[in-house]
This record gives C-alpha cells, structure tokens and sequence, in this order.
C-alpha cells in the first residue's frame, strides 16, 4: 500500500468508529475488514443493514482512490443476500471499468465463512485536484 495514495482513506473517522480496517488496497483494488460488536446489530439481532453499507462504501473508497485521484460516489445500490455468520465481515472492491472522469466497481461482502452475504455496485466521479 502507498501511504500517500491512501492516507486520507486512513482519516475516516467513521470507518475508524465502526472498527473497520484496511487490509489490502492497490490501484482498483481493496480488501477491507470488520469485527462485528454488539453495536453493529439491529433490533432482530442481525448486522444493521447501514454497516454493510458502510463497509462496502469504504471499500469502493479505498481501491477507487489508490491510483492517486480524489474519487467521490455518485451512486451505489447493495443488495442483501442473507444476514452474515460469525463475528467477521469483509469487503473485496474491484474496479470494473473506468473512464478520464468515472469509474465503476463492484464489492462482494463476506462473513466469516467466506459466504458472499451482499454485493454493493458503485459509480464514482474522478474530481480535479
């Protein structure tokens, strides 16, 4: 990992709150982790939907701003497959295409069984510096 491709990525305070942590980040590319807490659950005792969410989105962050360019989402949509086993989730984000000005990458979410829980597509603007 580049720690200057990455450094803000490493500033998010709310993926920090959320316990979520880097693993692997390359141009295009991240793998991102999180312990699941008490915290993280719903009222049925399930992750709360909005953590996905956001261990996705971190995802897409990480590997859509490895190559050097701040990178905003545009739009996302997930869908949920079946509530995670375990007490881990992680997110693997790929690029899937890019132009000079958008990107698009696709995030499987998987417990700790390596099951595929969520799939989260995302579409990101490439702003000038």
């Amino acid at each position: 990992m580049d720690p200057d491709k990455i450094k803000f990525i490493k500033n998010d305070r709310f993926a920090a709150y959320l316990g979520i942590e880097l693993v692997e980040v390359e141009d295009g590319y991240a793998v991102v982790k999180m312990e699941i807490t008490d915290d993280h659950l719903n009222g049925v005792n399930t992750v709360q939907g909005g953590v996905i969410f956001t261990l996705a989105d971190f995802a897409f962050a990480a590997a859509s701003n490895a190559k050097g360019l701040v990178t905003v989402g545009i739009n996302a949509n997930i869908a949920y497959f079946k509530p995670p086993k375990g007490k881990l989730l992680i997110a693997e984000a790929k690029e899937i295409a890019s132009s000079r000005k958008l990107c698009n990458y696709s995030v499987d979410i998987f417990d700790e069984d390596k099951d595929i829980i969520a799939r989260f597509n995302a579409t990101g603007y490439k702003r000038n510096k």
